[in-house]
């Protein structure tokens, strides 16, 4: 998902093996993920988005950037019954949980994996399989 602050920037829909960077949008004080690319186009994800950080994940400080000592993370969204906050977050290995606007601009990750497609129907025919009990 792409936070509702960024409703003026262009966004397109994450997929594997994209190689994002986090980065602040012009016009704007929000963050996000663009990919090298293209910086002005913010990459959404879904929640259940794994992502491969390429090394400790830094988090904006008032004086100096913070680590998070991890480097997977899997996207979820937090705060939903607060309209006018950021919602967007990574919930970390070890279970640090980071709103994306709070991170520091540059770093990159690699999408590992995406969550299933709740609006892809199945296309397969049932199956039935018989079992029969034999002694032995």
């Amino acid at each position: 998902m792409c936070d509702y602050s960024l409703h003026t920037v262009s966004s397109r829909d994450a997929k594997i093996d994209d190689v994002l960077v986090s980065c602040r949008f012009p016009g704007t004080e929000t963050r996000g993920f663009s990919t090298k690319d293209d910086p002005l186009t913010a990459v959404c994800l879904r929640p259940g988005t794994e992502l491969a950080f390429e090394g400790d994940v830094r988090i904006k400080g008032f004086f100096f950037r913070r680590k998070v000592g991890a480097h997977l993370a899997r996207f979820r969204q937090v705060d939903t019954n607060k309209p006018t906050e950021h919602h967007d977050a990574l919930e970390f290995s070890n279970g640090r949980i980071v709103k994306v606007t709070d991170l520091a601009t540059g770093q990159r990750a690699r999408v590992l994996q995406m969550p299933a497609d709740p609006t892809t129907k199945r296309t397969g025919t049932p199956v039935t399989i018989e079992l029969r009990a034999t002694q032995l």
